[in-house]
This record gives C-alpha cells, structure tokens and sequence, in this order.
C-alpha cells in the first residue's frame, strides 16, 4: 500500500515535546527537530570535492559579479 507523505512544520512548546514524540510513535510517525535535520544534512554532503580554492573563487566571482 503506497502512502502519501507530508511533510509539515509544528510549533509546539518545549514542554510538550516529550509527549508529542511518544504519540508520533505511537501512531507510526517520524519528528526531526530543526537541529536533527540539520545534523542529517551535514552528515549526507559529499567529502572529497574536486575542486581548488581558485575554482571556488572563481564561481564565487561569477555569482556575484557576473565574471
């Protein structure tokens, strides 16, 4: 059975946190905290990039000033 997924964005205070988690789980639902997919994000980018300081400077330059 495929299910549609949506990704949302909660507000809830701090010290409802705990019991918001445990009813996510309950009901089969993932939380990810703002520094949690953050943390995800960091750790999926690439680790040896073939490029040189030059290389990113030049890119750099043509954003910016259109070189």
């Amino acid at each position: 059975m495929d299910i549609a997924i949506q990704n949302i964005s909660l507000n809830i205070p701090k010290t409802d946190l705990s019991f918001f988690k445990s009813l996510a789980k309950k009901m089969g639902w993932t939380v990810e905290t703002k520094p949690d997919m953050l943390k995800k994000y960091i750790g999926s980018r690439p680790k040896n990039i073939d490029l040189s300081d030059d290389d990113i400077l030049s890119e750099v330059y043509a954003v910016r000033y259109g070189k």
